[in-house]
């Protein structure tokens, strides 16, 4: 099975598998904004229903295993539309 790490120079990132996912979008996609909606649709899939909300908690862990090494501030909230992945304050 593939492994899913996230490494910051040696250090492994602890985080699960779903904000895992969550990452890996988002930097797959880097500077575009998305709505939560369209974060389920692409980590969770179209047919699943999760509440919106859901998407918030994960992008607190995310935050949270990034926040040690300073890259928490990448995943930014866009105020009335979403979130995105961004190398720009």
């Amino acid at each position: 099975s593939a492994e899913h790490r996230v490494m910051v120079g040696t250090h492994e990132v602890q985080m699960g598998p779903t904000e895992f996912k969550l990452l890996q979008f988002f930097m797959q996609h880097p500077e575009r904004v998305y709505s939560r909606d369209q974060v389920l649709d692409q980590v969770w899939g179209a047919n699943v229903y999760i509440e919106e909300r859901t998407v918030d908690v994960h992008i607190r862990r995310l935050r949270k295993a990034l926040t040690p090494y300073g890259y928490d501030r990448l995943v930014q909230t866009v105020r009335g539309v979403g979130y995105r992945f961004s190398v720009h304050e």
